[in-house]
């Protein structure tokens, strides 16, 4: 028996030292859900790879913590401190996360309720007023260029405030330090409900666009293409799970909820919402749809980055091609 047991250990401490470890960055919100579902299923162990996160309080320096060696992948949003990096030949995009579309809640425009009742009832009042970001060059900041052109003003009249991080932003309008911010549904909807914020619009309804996606360092992909491959196959996993337990129809039309859903929503809850009695609400309020498959919108990355290069956010001649990789998980099917 003593024999039998050493044999066992012997081949769980293989097994142990067999898995890759994968470090991953990500933003402890609704965001990347498809990962924790990945995670709590055991699909990167499935996959033979030993996946830590860390979690980080704003998009940008997940970028820059990538190409320092600390970590391996980075599952965030897409922002001028990203593109500069890639532009130099160190980061490339190879999946695609969230997708702002028309009709999904995704992220909203947020108002304080004193703005609110002042006059800022619709996204083209802005001009003249505050509106909170992380940082200059994050989403928020491209965002914000994105409404004030479809909007007709310019973006220098409006005063853009960078708070850092997600928490401030969300703190700062409910205590009316600034006039605006923005904030995924299932942060935005309560600020909602308490009287504290309105919602001026869905950023998906005003200007689409890949809000996420997946990244790794050039060198990493040139020496670890294998654990890549198994990385995004574990990853798909994760994001038609996360379909199915919360975008799947049924014949009446109505979204189907069962124990799949209960299931998504129970994994999600080890790492955002972990003990708020009204958690399970936030995440059926808050979950918007993935890019199909874990596939990356390739011409609005290409649309990104000339928004960034034209402000002079980022200085570089790379072309989009050049930063992104669509061989681990593929690329969205053009118009």
């Amino acid at each position: 028996m003593r024999w039998l047991l050493a044999v066992l250990a012997c081949v769980w401490a293989l097994d142990a030292r067999a898995a890759d470890p994968v470090r991953i960055g990500l933003l402890r919100t609704l965001s990347p859900a498809p990962l924790y579902i990945a995670m709590e299923q055991g699909y990167f162990r499935d996959e033979g790879l030993d996946v830590s996160f860390r979690f980080f309080e704003a998009a940008q320096p997940i970028a820059a913590a990538a190409v320092s060696g600390d970590l391996d992948i980075g599952v965030t949003a897409l922002t001028g401190g990203f593109y500069s990096l890639a532009g130099r030949g160190t980061l490339k995009v190879i999946g695609g996360g969230l997708h702002e579309d028309p009709g999904v809640e995704g992220t909203a425009v947020l108002v304080s309720q004193k703005a609110y009742e002042a006059g800022l009832t619709s996204l083209a009042k802005l001009p003249g007023h505050s509106m909170g970001i992380t940082q200059f060059g994050a989403s928020f900041h491209y965002i914000s260029g994105r409404i004030a052109e479809k909007e007709g003003f310019d973006l220098k009249t409006v005063t853009l405030r960078p708070l850092q991080t997600i928490g401030n932003m969300i703190a700062a309008v409910r205590t009316n330090q600034v006039d605006a911010t923005m904030a995924i549904a299932s942060q935005a909807k309560p600020l909602v409900a308490a009287g504290d914020a309105r919602i001026l619009a869905w950023v998906g309804d005003v200007t689409p666009y890949q809000l996420t996606a997946v990244f790794a360092p050039v060198g990493y992909i040139r020496d670890h293409a294998d654990v890549l491959r198994r990385f995004a196959k574990a990853y798909v996993r994760g994001v038609d799970a996360y379909q199915a337990a919360f975008f799947r129809v049924g014949a009446d039309g109505k979204p189907v909820h069962d124990g799949g859903t209960d299931a998504a929503v129970a994994a999600i809850q080890h790492y955002v919402f972990v003990g708020d009695p009204a958690g399970v609400q936030k995440v059926l309020d808050g979950v918007a749809p993935y890019s199909a498959g874990g596939r990356i919108d390739t011409a609005d990355v290409a649309a990104q980055l000339r928004w960034f290069v034209a402000q002079g956010l980022v200085k570089t001649s790379a072309q989009p091609s050049e930063l992104i990789d669509t061989s681990f998980l593929g690329a969205m099917a053009g118009p």
